[in-house]
């Protein structure tokens, strides 16, 4: 395989002279992306009750596109991790940031619910899953051997920071223009802008710079392109269904999205505005979990690293469910205290689960952890996507959110418990051959 000119400068360059591992670059430009990526995300709760106003669709069928896009953000990732194993990270991050744009663009000239069911759901949901967690656990897994714990929490993170610089920029466009068509135009531009960096600056495999992953004490090849994508994604699938730890991993993911992207980023901001609270308000809560989640995540990724993730994960989901359980009654028309403790709280335990999760994941599977991971990210988004739809399904029926509250916390204490049980792995074993 022929070395390319940079890999040879790469080579070339006395250690001394190379301060800053060439990961930690990687890592940045990744990050970016996802905190890019994560403008599509900070719009559907926004939509609501705009789209319900003006088209007069009931919440349950906003929720269904919702619940389409959340769906295929997570099915779609194991297959983008195959992906990236067979044409690079690069041209498929590119790719499917193109078609976020596409979908959040056209979404302006939607006129019945079936186009936004196509344009949000199906094309947003594509490239969304495109650029899931699983893109973080193949830069991880393939530019770092050590800090793994830190490098997937400050990955995870990046969705949050997102969160936090786009969710008051788009309720401020919502309310100053009245108008929910600039937010989206704002979401395209936001994906297209990233693409040029993902391009230039990312790289697939230290070996294309010739350098050996971060913490490796010798030079790793590039591995040849894996053919068979899907095929590869299936096969690592039927084994792992096989395997009880897939099964209790794939319940506690599955608990997560739904108390978190179904359940807060969905309905979080309608039902305030329920209980009298302006959207503006409402929404710039949602973005202070954005910037606690920063804090809590990157936390939970050192504290991976240093302790048990399996009595990590049972006290990330305990905490998570006892907070659901008060959210009810600290509902009211304007910002109190105890609804701050609660942002706080609630947004320290955001996505603490994910570096917890990959670390199991790599401990069960190995060189298939990322494919797997990207399987468990499949229920993480199935669960979202049922909260979507019965969350709003539940306000059209009985006028109120409490009892989705109520259900969710109890499912947290469950996946408390399914998380305690999960065997040790003590050597991790490949699924399927690469």
């Amino acid at each position: 395989m022929t070395q390319t000119t940079e890999a040879l400068t790469a080579r070339q360059e006395p250690a001394g002279r190379r301060r800053i591992h060439r990961a930690w670059f990687v890592a940045a430009v990744t990050f970016v992306t996802i905190v890019g990526a994560a403008a599509f995300r900070s719009l559907p709760g926004l939509l609501i009750d705009p789209l319900h106003q003006e088209f007069g669709w009931s919440r349950g069928t906003i929720g269904a596109a919702v619940s389409l896009n959340l769906a295929l953000y997570g099915l779609t990732a194991p297959f983008a991790a195959a992906l990236m194993d067979r044409f690079g990270i690069r041209r498929v991050v590119a790719v499917a940031l193109t078609i976020i744009a596409l979908g959040s663009g056209l979404t302006v000239w939607m006129t019945a619910a079936w186009q936004l069911w196509l344009c949000w759901g199906l094309l947003v949901g594509l490239g969304s899953g495109s650029m899931a967690l699983a893109f973080a656990a193949t830069v991880t897994n393939r530019w770092f051997t050590e800090r793994r714990g830190l490098v997937s929490g400050i990955l995870t993170a990046g969705s949050a920071s997102g969160q936090l610089i786009f969710l008051p920029l788009l309720s401020w466009m919502l309310e100053r223009n009245g108008d929910w068509r600039p937010s989206a135009v704002t979401v395209s531009l936001a994906a297209l802008a990233v693409v040029p960096f993902v391009w230039l600056l990312l790289r697939d495999h230290p070996a294309d710079v010739g350098l050996k992953p971060y913490g490796a004490g010798e030079f790793v090849p590039k591995p040849p392109p894996v053919t068979g994508a899907a095929r590869r994604a299936l096969t690592v699938l039927f084994k792992a269904v096989r395997t009880g730890p897939f099964w209790l991993l794939a319940g506690t993911f599955a608990i997560c999205g739904a108390s978190t992207n179904g359940l807060i980023q969905t309905h979080f901001v309608p039902a305030a505005h329920d209980h009298g609270m302006p959207v503006t308000a409402a929404a710039s809560l949602l973005a202070v979990i954005g910037v606690f989640d920063v804090v809590g995540t990157i936390a939970s990724g050192w504290f991976t690293d240093r302790f048990e993730p399996r009595r990590l994960l049972a006290v990330y989901y305990a905490l998570r469910g006892v907070s659901l359980l008060f959210l009810p009654m600290l509902m009211a028309p304007s910002v109190h205290p105890p609804m701050l403790f609660f942002i706080v709280f609630y947004g320290l335990d955001w996505v603490a689960t994910v570096p917890p999760t990959l670390a199991l994941c790599r401990e069960q599977y190995g060189e298939d952890s990322a494919i797997v991971f990207g399987w468990v990210l499949a229920s993480h988004q199935v669960g979202a996507a049922a909260v979507a739809w019965l969350g709003g399904l539940a306000r059209d029926v009985f006028g109120t959110y409490d009892m989705v509250w109520y259900a969710s916390g109890a499912l947290c204490a469950a996946a408390a418990l399914m998380a305690l049980v999960i065997r040790r792995q003590p050597r991790a074993v490949a699924l399927a051959p690469a």
